[in-house]
C-alpha cells in the first residue's frame, strides 16, 4: 500500500469505526490533475446509500481539517461490493476457495498478472492456484487483488 493511502487510512479509521463501520480499504488514484479518493466501508448489515452519505459527510470534515491531499480531489464512499478489492493480508482467509484477479508490482516468475483460486495464506505469502500450478506470492508484491464473483 502506498504511503499516502496508509496516511489517509490511519487518519480516517477512528472516525469511520466510531460511526459503526469497518474501513475496508482506501484507494488513492492520482492521474495528473484529477485525483480520486475512494473509501470502502463495510458493516455486518450491509451498506446502503445512506450509510455512504453519512460516512462521506463525516470524513469530508476530517479531510478538510487535516488536509492530507493538496489540491482538489473527488471523494467517493462505497461498499466493497461482490468484486471487492483486498487491501490487507488479514482479509484474504475469508475468501479461500474464491477466484482472484491479481496484479503484482514487479514480475514473479516472469509475470505480473495472475488469475486463479485462492488456496490460502502461508506466513506472508498468498497461495494462488493458476491452472495446474500453485504460486506463493509475497503479499508485499501485490499491487491489486480483486475477488471475482461467481456467475
Amino acid at each position: 500500500m502506498a504511503s499516502k493511502q496508509q496516511e489517509i487510512q490511519q487518519l480516517l479509521m477512528p472516525s469511520i469505526e466510531a460511526l459503526g463501520y469497518e474501513l475496508w480499504g482506501v484507494e488513492y488514484l492520482s492521474q495528473g490533475r484529477h485525483t480520486v479518493l475512494r473509501i470502502y466501508i463495510e458493516n455486518e448489515q450491509g451498506i446502503s446509500v445512506d450509510d455512504c452519505a453519512t460516512v462521506s459527510h463525516h470524513i469530508s470534515g476530517v479531510m478538510d481539517v487535516e488536509d492530507p491531499i493538496s489540491g482538489e480531489y473527488t471523494l467517493e464512499v462505497s461498499s466493497p461490493g461482490l468484486d471487492r478489492l483486498l487491501f490487507r493480508l488479514e482479509q484474504y482467509p475469508a475468501y479461500v476457495g474464491e477466484w482472484l484477479d491479481m496484479r503484482l508490482r514487479t514480475p514473479f516468475e516472469g509475470r505480473r498478472k495472475f488469475k486463479g483460486v485462492l488456496n490460502g495464506i502461508e506466513g506472508e505469502d498468498v497461495v494462488v492456484q493458476v491452472e495446474d500450478h500453485e504460486y506463493l506470492l509475497p503479499f508485499t508484491t501485490i499491487e491489486k487483488a480483486r475477488i471475482l464473483p461467481r456467475d
